[in-house]
């Protein structure tokens, strides 16, 4: 049986969660309860009511002194073929990332109501985004979470080869050297294991996000 959630900010104990990672239903996506949800190693992922919530085990991390650069993209980032920036564009870069899919689920993921709700986070200062610029023209981008030393990646998008690759690295070398210690990629996918991300125990996953 899946718990739904009450009014009040709480969750149930993440060993609750069935073998997908689903945890609860229900709620509202409030800033209070999507941070009490994130500083305990929960995400909602949905595309139609009701909202659900989810904490995968093992969960998808990328350590950033294991990020690995392919040589092709060693060269894009050396010509300085596009220009990147942080915080400059969050609303369009949340729309382009509405329009990518997740995998393995039809249609957009990112509704309004949940465009909204980050969008809000982001005028609190928690929410974050990184745009990729070809001349004036926003070709890629990605956004997320920064809760201490922790990065919660929510999505990306690219309309130009390379472009999303070239946001992803630049945002973890320049969060890295300002302290950033873990990528939280939630969901395997090729694209971010080609990057080092991997699995790691929900356990250890929450005592990290926890410490930092």
């Amino acid at each position: 049986m899946i718990y739904r959630l009450p009014k009040q900010f709480i969750f149930p104990p993440l060993h609750e969660a069935d073998e997908d990672g689903l945890l609860a239903v229900g709620g509202d996506l409030q800033a209070g309860r999507i941070l009490a949800a994130y500083q305990a190693g929960i995400f909602p992922w949905y595309s139609e009511e009701p909202i659900l919530w989810w904490s995968p085990d093992p969960r998808f991390v990328l350590f950033p002194d294991e990020l690995k650069v392919s040589a092709s993209m060693k060269q894009v980032l050396k010509k300085k073929v596009f220009h990147i920036t942080f915080n400059q564009a969050f609303t369009d870069v949340i729309r382009g990332c509405s329009g990518t899919p997740r995998p393995g689920q039809d249609g957009t993921w990112l509704n309004p109501d949940m465009q909204q709700a980050y969008t809000e986070l982001h005028t609190l200062g928690v929410a974050h985004s990184v745009e990729c610029w070809l001349g004036a023209t926003l070709v890629g981008g990605l956004y997320g979470l920064l809760l201490g030393h922790t990065f919660f990646g929510e999505s990306m998008f690219s309309t130009v080869s390379n472009a999303s690759k070239a946001a992803f690295i630049t945002f973890v070398h320049t969060y890295a050297a300002q302290g950033m210690q873990l990528v939280d990629c939630q969901v395997y996918t090729p694209h971010l294991e080609s990057f080092g991300a991997r699995f790691i125990p929900r356990d250890e996953f929450v005592r990290r996000i926890q410490e930092h």
